[in-house]
């Protein structure tokens, strides 16, 4: 009787959009989503078996080609509107006075869709690649490691809630992981110095 070969382990890749771009702008450097497909998928005995990408837009229209671009190279994307608060400290007298460049957004919670994709995929998932410092996402990171799974949390110093690094198995400073990951126009030197 032959026994087969012990299945990959499965890993799950999650990344708050919203958390992720303000960590790589205090960096000062943008990672690549394709790059991070890329780290995820050759880690020795791991397979990739999801990837989700969460994020807030301002209307439907809004980073449509780059949401179109995430699904082409694999992730699963997942949305939901930004909150608008009206701007500036007086309301206009008249509705018709408000100018749309004194709208302000208030962030677009999507914990709950990290929760509902992570425990669906959790009973086929032995790790997770958790990209956020969301505080109420530690309680998530909880139950998933009571259920069997390791959780390497990804994010920078300074923007991860403590109670979500004390959760997790792992952290991984982002900033450790950008000879990997970083956009590569953004590795080459001008061609012109100014």
């Amino acid at each position: 009787m032959h026994s087969r070969p012990p299945r990959p382990l499965q890993l799950a890749l999650a990344v708050d959009g919203h958390s992720m771009f303000y960590a790589q702008q205090k960096l000062g450097w943008f990672f690549d989503p394709r790059r991070l497909l890329t780290l995820a998928s050759t880690q020795p005995g791991l397979e990739l078996g999801s990837a989700f990408w969460y994020a807030g837009l301002k209307d439907s229209a809004d980073q449509r080609p780059f949401r179109d671009a995430l699904t082409t190279l694999g992730y699963t994307v997942r949305t939901r509107f930004l909150r608008e608060l009206p701007g500036g400290n007086e309301e206009p007298r008249h509705p018709d006075q408000r100018h749309p460049e004194h709208r302000q957004y208030v962030r677009a919670n999507l914990d709950v869709e990290v929760a509902i994709d992570l425990l669906s995929v959790a009973p086929r998932t032995d790790e997770v690649w958790l990209l956020s410092g969301s505080r109420d996402l530690d309680r998530l990171v909880e139950v998933l490691r009571a259920q069997g799974l390791k959780i390497t949390l990804i994010t920078t110093e300074g923007m991860v809630a403590r109670e979500l690094r004390n959760a997790a198995d792992r952290f991984l400073e982002l900033g450790s992981l950008r000879s990997d990951l970083e956009k590569a126009e953004a590795q080459q030197a001008p061609v012109f110095s100014r």
